[in-house]
């Protein structure tokens, strides 16, 4: 459904603007009037407000700590306007004129669930669901409380594998550069001393001498390289083509197919179960779901296993057809539609691919390091051998 941002006046005369999804731009109008607000203007959303737009650097944890705190004070008794307010000072910026703007909305009769979905750059569907699960229910208080910790595993499996990540980093880049000072500075020196001798220098040390001048040569179109690939990562993180490339990328890539397969799976299995346990019908888990995954592929898996939902198959049936997620997922979500206990099953499907990531992503790492050092290692032993060889050549040939 397309999305839309529009600007409105209250009935009071204050001013308001927000993103809603709807049929038409006629048809928000009519909705929007039939609220008792005076529309001044609607148009397409902006990217950074469509669905499945990615929050801003530091979002994401200030919205974490909203959730926390929202989930403390409800049930201590705190109307849900008043807890709004309070719990938006543990936020800034966006993100707090954001609640702020939810608040005055829910002051002003909407659902929590819709002036969340309002703002799905800080809010995704996955967020806005269980919240509407909540309200349904009378259980909001524990809809965030769900929320929170959901959040918080989120932020912590992020966190392990950007840690992971950073040492093979840091020893790459460091690799690079002292590749480029040797090739780039400290061999041409030895090559001036080594030719002026006369000496008929060894194949290896040629060879050396040829990529070092090469270097030196197209000093600019090496430079322009990182710039290239920080373009192409770019790319694949603002368009959809891009986005769509890189995620076939990651699951084409040997060492790291698995773990994005664990990844994926970890991340459907608990979408849906928290969706499921939050009241959600299976169909409406499946579609929030949709809208809340982020990977390009895993989505359209995710859209295939909800039309064969909705043709009459099992969960369990049409997850088997996935090529992306790992067989045992529709094993263990079949377990839980022979039980009567999906939702436990999905948690527990989602609890064992994030341990198996975790493990995946620490054995990742473990075996990028020593690699990393043997393969710059021996970069840098073949240069130091090639200049050994032209200078023993050169000696052996002076005392003949």
């Amino acid at each position: 459904m397309p999305t839309f941002a529009f600007k409105a006046i209250h009935a009071s005369g204050s001013r308001t603007r927000g993103v809603e999804h709807a049929a038409s731009a006629g048809a928000l109008a009519q909705a929007l009037e039939a609220r008792g607000l005076l529309v001044l203007d609607i148009s397409d959303a902006p990217n950074d407000a469509a669905p499945g737009a990615r929050p801003r650097f530091g979002s994401r944890r200030e919205v974490l700590e909203l959730t926390r705190a929202i989930a403390a004070l409800l049930p201590a008794g705190m109307p849900l306007a008043q807890a709004l307010g309070a719990a938006s000072g543990v936020t800034s910026g966006e993100v707090r004129a954001t609640v702020q703007e939810v608040r005055a909305r829910v002051e002003r009769g909407e659902t929590l669930a819709h002036s969340l979905a309002s703002f799905p750059a800080f809010f995704p569907p996955l967020y806005v669901g269980v919240v509407r699960a909540g309200e349904r229910s009378g259980e909001l208080a524990d809809a965030f409380e769900r929320l929170s910790a959901q959040l918080e595993r989120d932020e912590q499996l992020r966190g392990r594998v950007l840690s992971a990540a950073i040492y093979p980093l840091l020893l790459a880049v460091a690799g690079v550069v002292a590749v480029i000072v040797l090739l780039g500075f400290v061999l041409p020196q030895f090559a001036e001393l080594l030719q002026d001798t006369g000496a008929q220098l060894p194949t290896s040390t040629r060879i050396l001498l040829g990529a070092s001048t090469m270097l030196r040569d197209n000093w600019l179109l090496f430079l322009l390289l990182p710039a290239a690939l920080v373009a192409v990562g770019v790319w694949m993180q603002q368009t959809p083509a891009g986005r769509h490339a890189g995620a076939r990328l990651l699951l084409w890539l040997p060492m790291v197919r698995t773990l994005r397969r664990y990844a994926l799976a970890a991340r459907f299995s608990r979408l849906v179960g928290v969706l499921v346990g939050g009241g959600a019908p299976l169909l409406s888990a499946l579609d929030d779901t949709v809208e809340s995954l982020t990977d390009p592929v895993a989505r359209e898996h995710a859209i295939a296993i909800r039309a064969r939902v909705r043709e009459g198959s099992s969960l369990r049936a049409a997850t088997a057809e996935s090529t992306v997620f790992p067989p045992l997922l529709a094993q263990l979500i079949g377990v839980g539609e022979e039980s009567g206990r999906l939702r436990e099953f999905l948690l527990k499907a989602a609890d064992i691919f994030q341990e198996r990531t975790e493990r995946a992503t620490q054995r990742l790492a473990t075996l990028a390091e020593p690699a990393m050092i043997v393969i710059f290692g021996a970069i840098v032993a073949l240069i130091a051998l090639s200049l050994l060889q032209a200078i023993y050549g050169i000696n052996a040939g002076s005392f003949a």
